[in-house]
């Protein structure tokens, strides 16, 4: 239960206070939401079919940070691969993805794995997913760490750390990530040609690399931590709930003479974030190489919500570490990695596909 109090305290003086704005407070999006929901079988798909679209190309251009004897760190840039209408409705500071990758030397390509980590909520820099895998430069498993759109140096001058002006925000963010990060992986296998892929994230980044795992065209291990099976769970059911400006949401659909109360604003969310449940995504290629780390008493992610989609991918396996959403961000790093290792290990080395 202490672990349980910790989130709801970090959560009230996160969401309850005045010190930084609430989710959305510029409303729904207009024309980008309805886009996006127009969009939506091509912005999420949720069939078979999905899961063989194939990956755009993309070339990043790094730069090195630093060299040792033993790893190397390098920055890259390169053009989102969204498709021309999604490009248009990012903002354009969110158009050029940016990449942190840190790399065992001396060990043929085919040899290593790596590793996409996508940002939970709030993660604006690389370093926190660096510290993550850095330790496993030693087990020769490289780390790739994408910077999120809206995020970082890819935020929009207006946004105010990670409050998303508009619920469009969200599913783009989501989109253009599952595009930048399948791209990635493809580029990790064609052009550069490691023996296993894997992707991971935490908490939204989870949900995230949940997405990206079903819809890749060959296996990859997937590693959701802290993670939720929908937005839903996120910003209608958890504390995020307290954060999210559900009278300028109401206030924007009476200005367009639509009436509603604040219960039936809260389930318009549902439905248009029931877009993001993973549930309804394909099975992953290789289900046992899916591994869910959940916490027993987080108060941002229930119980249920982890379970649904462990029931959903008959294969994964679910991991429980004791603590919040809080205390097992800070506290159980030796989980992640453990599942990290774990998920690789079960696939095949490229050259047996």
């Amino acid at each position: 239960m202490v672990h349980y109090v910790i989130d709801h305290v970090y959560g009230a003086f996160m969401h309850r206070t005045k010190l930084s704005p609430q989710f959305f407070s510029r409303g729904w999006g207009g024309p980008k939401l309805e886009l996006l929901e127009r969009m939506a079988k091509k912005l999420f798909p949720l069939d078979v079919e999905g899961q063989n679209w194939p990956p755009a190309l993309v070339r990043p251009v790094w730069r090195t940070v630093w060299e040792t004897k033993t790893a190397c760190l390098r920055e890259g840039v390169f053009q989102t691969p969204c498709d021309d209408e999604l490009t248009a409705a990012l903002p354009p500071e969110s158009r050029t993805a940016r990449v942190a990758w840190l790399v065992p030397k001396n060990v043929p390509p085919q040899k290593m794995a790596c590793v996409v980590h996508l940002a939970g909520t709030g993660d604006h820099t690389y370093d926190r997913r660096l510290r993550l895998g850095g330790p496993l430069v030693k087990q020769n498993i490289a780390t790739m760490v994408l910077e999120s759109p809206f995020y970082g140096q890819r935020r929009p001058f207006l946004q105010r750390g990670a409050r998303l002006l508009c619920v469009s925000d969200l599913l783009l963010l989501g989109r253009a990530t599952i595009e930048e990060s399948r791209s990635l992986i493809h580029w990790l296998d064609t052009e550069e040609g490691f023996g296993k892929m894997g992707v991971c994230g935490l908490s939204m980044g989870g949900v995230h690399a949940s997405m990206v795992g079903s819809l890749h065209p060959t296996p990859v291990a997937t590693l959701p931590f802290l993670s939720p099976h929908s937005a839903v769970v996120a910003f209608c059911e958890g504390i995020l709930k307290y954060g999210t400006a559900w009278e300028a949401l109401r206030e924007e659909l009476e200005a367009e003479k639509i009436k509603m109360t604040l219960e039936e604003v809260r389930e318009r969310m549902r439905n248009v974030l029931s877009l993001t449940d993973v549930t309804r995504f394909p099975i992953p290629k290789n289900p046992d190489a899916v591994i869910f780390v959940a916490a027993t008493d987080d108060g941002y992610i229930p119980k249920h919500s982890v379970l649904e989609l462990q029931k959903a991918w008959p294969g994964s396996e679910v991991r429980w570490v004791t603590g919040g959403h809080v205390s097992s961000y800070i506290l159980h790093n030796g989980e992640f990695r453990r599942a990290i290792v774990d998920g690789l290990d079960r696939l095949d080395w490229k050259e047996s596909w």
